[in-house]
């Protein structure tokens, strides 16, 4: 089974200096019929305005991956790491007993987009980590790239590191182009669209969609035009 969830369908928060959208319920924007889907808690589209950003503020037992799509994110913690994320970076924190953080667009000039996400760990009380690796375009191009796994996932190769018996694929389509994957049994799927049009067994995705599969041996991605997406794999 495929459900559409469809980026005009999600969520929204909107502030001076934050545009955000939720696949799933978030603060003040609570749906229930999109909790979660699995250990898939959140999916924030956001749109960050130069130099905005969120203040120092906490998370405990859970895992949090970013996706830097384009600009750049400055990120500080209570655990001494204090990076910048760039388009094309992937940044994951287990939040484990807990940490602060915070999270600004690193320009005055310049829109920061992003995707946040949100797993649930394999178990509470993990000790804080970060992880950040840079994707290369060619890296996803043709292929599933794994970009976030748990340690104990076949295939990880270099994906950053997670808590969680799960794994974030990254990939890019060319125009005309498919690619297969076929789940393991009893597996959930989730994708989610970045960028152009695809369709997934037929049926159609645009940017910023998302689709929850189910009880599918396999799939079929292609792009009449060119896309990118992410693939979760999720127990």
């Amino acid at each position: 089974m495929i459900a559409i969830r469809a980026a005009k369908d999600r969520g929204e928060t909107r502030l001076d200096w934050l545009e955000s959208h939720h696949s799933f319920s978030f603060a003040d924007y609570q749906d229930p019929k999109h909790v979660d889907f699995g250990a898939l808690r959140v999916i924030n589209e956001d749109h960050i305005a130069p130099g905005g950003g969120f203040r120092p503020h906490d998370h405990r037992d859970m895992e949090i991956i970013t996706y830097m799509i384009d600009g750049a994110l400055a990120h500080e913690d209570s655990m001494g790491n204090r990076f910048t994320i760039k388009a094309g970076e992937v940044q994951a924190m287990t939040a484990g007993v807990g940490i602060s953080h915070s999270e600004f667009n690193a320009s005055q000039t310049g829109p920061a987009h992003l995707l946040q996400i949100w797993l649930h760990p394999d178990r509470e009380g993990h000790t804080p980590a970060y992880h950040q690796r840079a994707f290369g375009a060619d890296e996803k191009y043709g292929r599933f790239c794994p970009i976030a796994a748990g340690p104990d996932m076949e295939g990880r190769e270099d994906a950053v590191l997670i808590q969680k018996n799960a794994i974030l694929y990254g990939a890019i389509l060319g125009a005309g182009e498919t690619l297969d994957y076929a789940p393991k049994p009893g597996r959930r799927i989730w994708v989610q669209g970045v960028a152009g049009d695809m369709a997934v067994n037929g049926t159609k995705l645009g940017a910023s969609d998302g689709a929850g599969i189910t009880d599918l041996a396999q799939l079929v991605f292609d792009s009449e035009k060119g896309c990118e997406f992410l693939l979760f794999d999720l127990d």
